[in-house]
C-alpha cells in the first residue's frame, strides 16, 4: 500500500511540475532506482505500472534482474568499471554513467562481441564535486566525437546527479548547466540528444522544470534507506 501511495504521489507531483512549464507529462520517464531493493519489491512496483529500473552495482543487478521477469528495462545508474562491462553489456538496456573516453572504448569492444549496440548517456559532475565521478563539462567537449565515432556505443544524452542540499532551488543552476552543455554537445554533433537523466527524489520537480527526460527515483518511492550515505557513490537513491 505504501508503495503505491508513493508512487501516486511521485506522478502527481510530476504532473504538477510540469504543468508550472508547459510540458507534457509523458516526456518524463520515472526511473525507479532499485539499488539495495529486494526482487519482490521490484515485481510489487511493475505491477503498479513502473517498468524502468535502475542499479548501482553489475554485482547486485546480476543476482535481481534473472529474478524479475516481465518486459522490465535496466539502466546501469552507478559507476561502472572496466572489467564490469562485458556482464553490463549482457545485463542493461542503456548505460547511464558513461565518464570517460576509456570506459566507453571498452564497452564498445564488449558490444562489439556481443553484436549489440548500447545506448550510453554520458555522465557530467557539473558541480564539480570530488566525491563524484562524472566527465568535467570541458573534458566531454574534447572526447565527445571520439565517443560519437564509436560503432556500438549510441550516445542519447546527458545525465547528473546534483549535490545533495535540503533546498532543491540551489540545485537549479546545475540542472541548466547540464542543459545548456547539452545544447553544446547537439552543436557538436550536429544532432539532436534526446536524454538529461538528472533529479532524484530531493529535487525531481526542479529537475522536471529544468527539461529532465528521466528522473531517477529511489526514497519517495521505496522508502528511504537506513544506513548512511557513501561518497563516490553516483546514484544514492535519494
Amino acid at each position: 500500500m505504501a508503495l503505491a501511495a508513493n508512487l501516486a504521489a511521485v506522478q502527481k507531483r510530476i504532473e504538477t511540475a510540469c504543468a508550472r512549464v508547459g510540458r507534457d507529462p509523458a516526456s518524463v520517464t520515472l526511473l525507479a532506482a532499485s539499488k539495495s531493493q529486494p526482487p519482490e519489491t521490484v515485481r510489487a512496483a511493475a505491477e503498479l505500472g513502473v517498468h524502468l529500473f535502475g542499479e548501482n552495482k553489475v554485482q547486485e543487478a546480476k543476482a535481481k534482474v534473472p529474478l524479475c521477469a516481465g518486459a522490465l528495462r535496466w539502466h546501469m545508474i552507478g559507476h561502472l568499471q572496466t572489467n564490469k562491462c562485458r556482464e553490463a553489456v549482457e545485463l542493461f538496456d542503456m548505460i547511464q554513467s558513461v565518464d570517460s573516453l576509456r570506459l566507453a572504448e571498452e564497452l564498445n569492444q564488449r558490444a562489439h562481441q556481443a553484436s549489440k549496440t548500447v545506448p550510453v548517456l554520458l555522465e557530467v559532475n557539473v558541480a564539480g564535486e570530488a566525491s563524484k565521478f562524472g566527465y568535467q563539462p570541458d573534458k566531454l567537449l574534447e572526447e565527445l566525437e571520439r565517443i560519437n565515432a564509436l560503432k556500438r556505443i549510441e550516445v542519447q544524452g546527458l545525465m547528473t546527479i546534483a549535490p545533495w542540499t535540503a533546498d532543491p532551488e540551489r540545485v537549479r543552476p546545475v540542472f541548466r548547466q547540464l542543459r545548456d552543455l547539452k545544447r553544446r554537445c547537439e552543436q557538436v554533433l550536429d544532432a539532436p540528444l534526446a536524454h538529461l537523466s538528472m533529479g532524484m527524489s530531493g529535487d525531481y520537480e526542479v529537475a522536471v522544470e529544468e527539461g529532465a527526460t528521466i528522473i531517477r527515483i529511489g526514497a519517495a518511492l521505496f522508502g528511504t534507506r537506513t544506513r548512511g550515505r557513501q561518497t563516490k557513490e553516483p546514484e544514492e537513491s535519494a
